[in-house]
């Protein structure tokens, strides 16, 4: 399997607000960069929302090296909490409904198309590819505003 290197990231303005998220795929010596937004939305969900359509673009299964800087992301699927969460029908383990069930469940069959290694990275530091993500996206959440 090609290894796919993949950096995400969300944004929003205000929480619920406008969003938007920058995703950028790298196999090789080739690049691509996708960015979109939603008017309403939350930061949460343009953090899933950009790992999704990442994963989405792979026409193949890839082994993918994901790096993002949301623990909600790379926890949920690291320590199989929203696999759980999907197990129980979306709730999770403290009897609260799951946030953003739809977009999980997304990304979760995309998961198990692929074989994904998890890198949390900090973020607004000096990693270049996650400072572009958050420039891609902090960009698609002006477009709403």
């Amino acid at each position: 399997m090609k290894t796919v290197t993949i950096y995400t990231d969300g944004a929003c303005s205000g929480n619920p607000g406008p969003g938007g998220w920058g995703a950028i795929l790298m196999y090789g010596e080739h690049k691509k960069e996708l960015s979109g937004g939603e008017a309403q939305t939350t930061n949460n969900r343009m953090e899933l929302t950009a790992v999704i359509t990442a994963l989405e673009a792979l026409r193949e299964p890839c082994v993918v090296e994901l790096w993002s800087d949301s623990k909600y992301v790379i926890d949920g699927l690291s320590k199989g909490w929203a696999k759980s969460w999907r197990a129980r029908g979306w709730v999770k383990s403290d009897k609260k409904p799951a946030l953003n069930p739809d977009l999980w469940g997304r990304l979760l069959d995309l998961a198990e198309t692929h074989e994904l290694h998890y890198h949390w990275v900090k973020g607004h530091a000096e990693n270049e590819f996650n400072n572009r993500c958050d420039e891609m996206a902090v960009a698609e959440s002006r477009k709403f505003k």
